[in-house]
């Protein structure tokens, strides 16, 4: 099984190649990633690696975290799971809808709605 690893305040000059080798001294990599900025393809000063083993992940969590890189101390810990960001903005599945609204409608302000 493998563990993922959150990799922060990365200098932008790391690729998803170094950033691999630097974790490659503590076990197996499955995979590394520097996440880039889709509109400049800029990195973003930070990326995930998943190690082949627990062990491994732990190793290289522990070896890394606080280490200086090209002036930057980065961090290394665990990732956590992505959080569920919902749909287009609203503010929950019923969405933006006068019927959800207790500040819209006739007797709380008049024909447009809202407290005045």
């Amino acid at each position: 099984m493998t563990s993922k690893i959150y990799v922060g305040n990365l200098p932008y000059s790391v690729t998803d190649a170094s950033l691999k080798s630097n974790f490659a001294e503590f076990g197996g990599v499955s995979s590394a990633k520097v996440m880039m900025d889709r509109d400049t393809g800029q990195s973003k000063g930070f990326g995930f690696v998943e190690m082949a083993s627990a062990e491994h992940a732990q190793a290289a969590i522990s070896g890394l975290h606080g280490v200086s890189v090209d002036g930057r101390t980065i961090v290394v810990n665990s990732a956590r799971p992505r959080e569920d960001r919902g749909t287009s903005g609203a503010p929950n599945s019923t969405g933006y809808r006068a019927s959800n609204r207790t500040d819209v409608g006739y007797g709380t302000g008049g024909y447009g709605g809202g407290r005045y």
